[in-house]
């Protein structure tokens, strides 16, 4: 008895699966690079930890990413402590050359995009969405920060980055804020502003160096999660740990800054979700995290 042949119906799955086989130019298009990726207000703290910097969390979903920089000689490195850094693992190499190769193909220059007046972003479903860089600078500030504004140069002269400038905030692609080290007066003192400045939370309310708090100077404020508030996210929170929390975020909300808390617990897992859980309910913008994964399905 000779064996049959069984053919599918030609029906809506087997039309799919004919259109992928045959590798077809309508299944494309310029900007597919993040198809499907739907943004996430989740910092990816230590980024440059992940075995693959920056696309892990950009797979993800993350819109905030974090890279330790220390001035060695002339070149930025990236890394958590001295005996991390090497030659090639630079700020330039892991973060700006691929957010400008990122940047570009999100952005494709052809008859169709000629009056195009602002960027993409790196998100396809959401392409007004910039990516938000920290650079947390180890070294000496006011000796490093030159460094940092020069490195972010070919994003700059692209106009992807999010600017300052006689009195008009543009938002682009990349926004950069300095944190660690960073000098506030040295942000302070740029007339064209590119980078700004990551608010000290837990003292938002008590004045920095004559500092008017607002989105054109620090459009986040972060603090220390475990030295501030304590919660380890086990027992129940107290009715004086929630009003500081609830307090630290309204405190950000009322100058137009979005808050972020680091150092929240990692451990056991269901204590890390009930602090999650918390900072979400109150408000909190960005939610920092270690495990992206984790994160990106809470």
């Amino acid at each position: 008895m000779s064996a049959s042949v069984v053919i599918g119906k030609p029906g809506i799955d087997s039309r799919i699966s004919s259109l992928e086989a045959s590798n077809s130019t309508l299944l494309r298009y310029p900007t597919q690079f993040t198809q499907g990726i739907i943004p996430k207000a989740i910092h990816s703290h230590n980024d440059y930890w992940r075995d693959v910097p920056l696309f892990t969390a950009l797979s993800l979903g993350v819109a905030s990413v974090e890279a330790d920089v220390w001035l060695v000689g002339q070149d930025l490195l990236v890394g958590h402590e001295l005996a991390a850094l090497t030659q090639g693992r630079t700020f330039d190499a892991l973060y700006i050359q691929p957010l400008l190769e990122i940047i570009h193909g999100q952005n494709p220059k052809n008859g169709l995009t000629v009056n195009q007046t602002r960027p993409n972003g790196i998100f396809d479903t959401s392409s007004g969405t910039p990516l938000q860089l920290l650079v947390d600078i180890k070294t000496e500030g006011s000796s490093t920060l030159p460094f940092v504004i020069k490195a972010l140069q070919p994003l700059r002269t692209s106009g992807y980055l999010t600017t300052f400038s006689n009195g008009s905030l543009q938002q682009s692609a990349v926004t950069v804020v300095g944190t660690g080290n960073t000098p506030l007066e040295g942000i302070k003192a740029l007339s064209s502003r590119d980078i700004f400045f990551d608010a000290p939370l837990a003292t938002l309310a008590t004045p920095l160096n004559d500092t008017i708090w607002d989105n054109t100077i620090a459009p986040i404020a972060s603090t220390d999660y475990g030295a501030v508030v304590g919660w380890n996210g086990i027992r129940n929170i107290t009715d004086t740990q929630l009003s500081i929390i609830n307090q630290l975020i309204e405190d950000s909300h009322k100058v137009g800054l979005k808050a972020r808390f680091w150092d929240t617990p990692g451990w056991p897992i269901n204590a890390r979700e009930n602090v999650w859980k918390q900072l979400l309910d109150s408000g909190a913008d960005w939610l920092n995290a270690d495990d992206l994964e984790a994160a990106s399905s809470f």
